[in-house]
């Protein structure tokens, strides 16, 4: 499995801004879904933003879209979320995440059990 790390955390006043970058330990050609997941206490993880690899189309959960950006550097191994507007509800740790394309025609979803590579995760609190 490729080796993941997060970085970027920390914590800011609502309405502010934090960007979050994921290095990868090799080039993810095998891979064909990177995600970032986030989860607060008490609570299950989530999805939040993800891309396709290859085509670069990005998909979205309701609660961060037009506010989050994600995106991705190949050339350099990299992931990136652009977060913006932040509220006290993005509070959380978050990990990025890749998934193998499970079978022909596979669809990247925020099914965090069909990602096998995560990074360790990194802090962000919004007050």
């Amino acid at each position: 499995q490729v080796q993941l790390v997060e970085s970027g955390g920390g914590s800011v006043q609502a309405g502010g801004s934090l960007a979050l970058s994921c290095a990868a330990s090799e080039a993810t050609y095998n891979y064909y879904c990177m995600a970032w997941f986030r989860q607060a206490p008490g609570k299950e993880r989530e999805g939040v933003a993800g891309i396709y690899r290859y085509s670069g189309s990005t998909y979205y959960a309701y609660s961060v879209k037009g506010r989050f950006t994600i995106s991705q550097d190949n050339s350099k191994n990299t992931l990136y979320l652009q977060m913006n507007s932040l509220k006290p509800e993005d509070t959380a740790m978050y990990y990025c995440a890749a998934a193998e394309q499970l079978w022909v025609g596979y669809v990247c979803r925020f099914s965090d059990r069909e990602y096998n590579s995560w990074g360790q995760g990194t802090q962000v609190t919004v007050s």
